[in-house]
């Protein structure tokens, strides 16, 4: 950890790793030629066994293969829609883009054609390299839907199919490119409103990833396994670039099964795994249920808020290490803050470490911008090589994120303490000004939370002609629980926060609005409120 004493919620760049700007090009040959026979990438099948595997010779060997048959179909910038699950060749398109001077643009493949068209649409996207199957799922009819009309459509390509993916290779002629050529574009999951092109350039994703890694002792040879779905940065900037600039190895899960993924684990006995916490209490779970030793584990990674304490005790029951998080969003390239290894405690419950290298943290108010003390809650905010270009052809989104400084507001709400360690406590946009008066949803629903019947809760601000916002609670029953009665749920929470904290309004749901990534899309709950849809 580094050894700080601060005096205001600001950390300046800790230089501890050396600042390398390099294309992916040059990572690879690098690695290629330290370990060409060291296994780059490994195929995790369904049932939890290994299937094809890769040499870095031969992963290179394949990404120029692709390479140049991309080069003769593209031209150079041009813009690729990928939509897939996890499979190898996934990744050899990746790769392959980056050296042939392409941008793939990455679609989530749960994707309705709609949401298809947006995007190629939205980024301009010349092709789209798919997949004919996804969880029993066919494609190609969604893929053809949603790029009709769209210059996308007369290149569709199946990338399971390699005559089709390398035909013209002959003919076509790898690129030079340079670390800040943008290389991916990626789609923010719409929590705030329509999803918006975030343009990744080479240097901020490979020096991120790398350095991430590094904070967690990373070294060639050993195996990252990556549950993670390529089409967010925790997948394919993480897991792979991360994994691939330090000579380890890939163990790419492609469907998640649980209980498939834990005898893996086993048989395979990765150092590293990766996961949502979901995804690690499933196999927390699995590997209880069946009695099955994934004590082989030296590092588990988990991306997005602070881990609840529940879950990392039940981690170094059955992995034998606790959780290591890393905090950061797709604008970032991703990563912003991590825990290190030798974190303990409070620290990697009740935090989410301290700030990456190379880059500048501060807590910043969000009505003056000024920096905040230690420990005050304010704006996480971050400035450094990682910040994104920008948004895809949204000059105001833009500039609304990034300041006129090189600031990216994150729009999360935090503190920092004299250490250097963060803590998420909600959402600027999500803060509700109650007659001038800050109120924070976090606080509320961790409060409402502790009611036995309430299963889950997601807390909003709602327009109010006397106090401009007020509190709205939209709760969801705990399966066999008996509805309480709003005065009951008034004195639970009285007992607990003060007056203007208790919701107004009381809403019970079955279900909530959901991102394509499982985050609460609170701005459509307010929007159906106030349109009197739960009345």
């Amino acid at each position: 950890m580094y050894k700080l004493n601060l005096t205001e919620a600001y950390c300046p760049a800790q230089a501890d790793t050396p600042m390398r700007e390099r294309t992916i090009e040059e990572m690879l040959r690098e690695q290629v030629e330290t370990h060409g026979d060291g296994l780059a990438l490994r195929e995790m099948l369904a049932d939890g066994t290994v299937g094809r595997e890769w040499t870095y010779a031969e992963l290179l060997s394949d990404a120029e293969r692709c390479g140049r048959a991309l080069a003769a179909r593209h031209p150079a910038g041009t813009r690729i829609a990928i939509m897939a699950g996890n499979c190898p060749e996934w990744i050899i398109v990746q790769l392959g883009a980056a050296l042939a001077g392409l941008t793939i643009v990455t679609v989530n493949p749960s994707f309705t054609p709609r949401e298809v068209h947006y995007v190629l649409e939205q980024s301009g996207s010349a092709a789209v390299y798919y997949q004919p199957h996804v969880r029993g799922s066919a494609l190609r009819p969604i893929v053809d839907e949603g790029a009709a009309g769209l210059p996308a459509a007369d290149y569709v390509i199946d990338i399971e199919d390699h005559a089709d993916l390398f035909a013209g290779a002959g003919d076509g002629e790898l690129r030079e490119t340079i670390p800040h050529d943008i290389c991916m574009i990626q789609y923010t999951s719409g929590t705030t409103g329509f999803p918006k092109g975030v343009l990744l350039h080479q240097h901020g994703l490979l020096q991120s990833n790398h350095d991430v890694f590094v904070r967690w002792n990373l070294a060639p040879g050993k195996q990252v396994l990556c549950p993670f779905p390529l089409f967010h940065t925790a997948g394919s900037a993480v897991c792979v670039l991360g994994a691939l600039s330090h000579g380890a190895t890939i163990l790419l899960v492609t469907v998640f099964d649980p209980a498939a993924v834990v005898s893996g684990i086993a048989r395979e006995k990765p150092e590293v795994i990766g996961g949502v916490s979901t995804m690690i209490f499933a196999l927390i779970e699995a590997a209880r249920a069946t009695g099955t030793d994934v004590k082989c584990v030296e590092t588990i990674v988990s991306g997005g808020a602070m881990v609840q304490p529940e879950l990392n005790r039940a981690a170094q029951e059955i992995f034998g290490v606790p959780i290591l998080i890393v905090y950061g969003q797709t604008e970032t390239s991703p990563a912003i803050t991590a825990a290190w290894p030798t974190d303990t405690g409070p620290d990697l419950t009740e935090t989410i470490g301290q700030p990456c290298s190379h880059m500048e943290v501060a807590i910043r108010n969000p009505s003056d911008n000024s920096i905040c003390a230690p420990n005050e809650q304010g704006e996480i905010c971050m400035r450094g090589f990682n910040v994104m270009a920008g948004y895809n052809d949204n000059p105001q989104a833009t500039a609304e994120t990034i300041d006129a400084d090189g600031w990216l507001h994150t729009g999360d709400l935090g503190s920092m303490d004299s250490r250097g360690y963060v803590k998420i406590t909600g959402r600027v946009k999500e803060m509700i000004i109650r007659g001038g008066e800050n109120l924070f949803p976090a606080e509320i629903e961790a409060a409402l939370l502790e009611h036995p019947v309430i299963a889950e809760v997601a807390v909003v601000g709602v327009p109010d002609e006397k106090w401009g916002e007020i509190v709205a609670a939209f709760l969801r029953l705990a399966e066999g629980a008996q509805r309480p009665d709003d005065s009951e749920l008034r004195s639970f929470i009285r007992a607990r926060l003060s007056p203007q904290k208790t919701p107004a309004h009381w809403v019970w749901v079955k279900e909530f609005p959901l991102t394509g990534s499982g985050k609460i899309q609170k701005f459509a709950m307010a929007e159906a409120f106030a349109k009197g849809e739960y009345a």
